[in-house]
């Protein structure tokens, strides 16, 4: 655990209303979840680096299920331990439950409602322009290091994903070999 944050109870209801409001306006995907962690987690309350809150976000990327809800998991689990963990897993996962809850109910009242429509588009791009910018963000670090084997491995990874079509699943198979392989120098870290 962080020796520098103090657990105690408004500590615990900082990390469940932050991680339930994050939860809450996630929209488009679990990507969309990197820039709110960092945003609130690093930026705001200090209770991590910026490198630690990604390495931990990688951890749930490649863990099987949800990455907002492993992300989560393991950012509570490293700031509070397995207290922290389930605060995290239940704020997490309570907005969408409460939302589903509420839109199946209203299911075809929301399907055919413009309105409706118009806002989720509106979300949708939002969520885009914050998956591009932690993507240029991680681009821009690794380009500022000037080492050329991220840089490869960043565009071969873009390159075969929006050219060849090559899954996402197998690229990040691929880049996890070359990771292990070549990329365990201190330089690299």
């Amino acid at each position: 655990m962080n020796n520098s944050v103090v657990i105690d109870k408004k500590f615990y209801w900082e990390l469940f209303k932050s991680t339930f409001l994050i939860s809450a306006f996630t929209v488009g995907g679990g990507f969309v979840i990197i820039p709110l962690l960092k945003a609130k987690y690093v930026d705001h309350y200090k209770w991590m680096s910026d490198k630690e809150a990604l390495d931990l976000v990688s951890v749930a990327q490649s863990a099987p299920g949800v990455v907002a809800v492993n992300a989560a998991i393991i950012i509570g689990y490293r700031l509070a331990g397995y207290t922290g963990a389930a605060l995290t897993l239940l704020a997490t996962v309570l907005p969408p439950l409460v939302t589903l809850t509420v839109i199946s109910y209203f299911y075809d009242a929301f399907a055919h409602n413009h309105y409706v429509q118009i806002l989720l588009r509106g979300m949708q791009c939002g969520a885009t322009a914050l998956i591009i910018d932690v993507g240029l963000n991680l681009l821009q670090k690794e380009l500022k290091k000037k080492l050329l084997l991220p840089c490869l491995i960043i565009f071969g990874t873009f390159i075969a994903n929006y050219f060849f079509q090559v899954n996402i699943m197998y690229l990040i198979l691929i880049d996890a070999v070359i990771g292990y392989l070549w990329l365990q120098d201190e330089k690299y870290s």
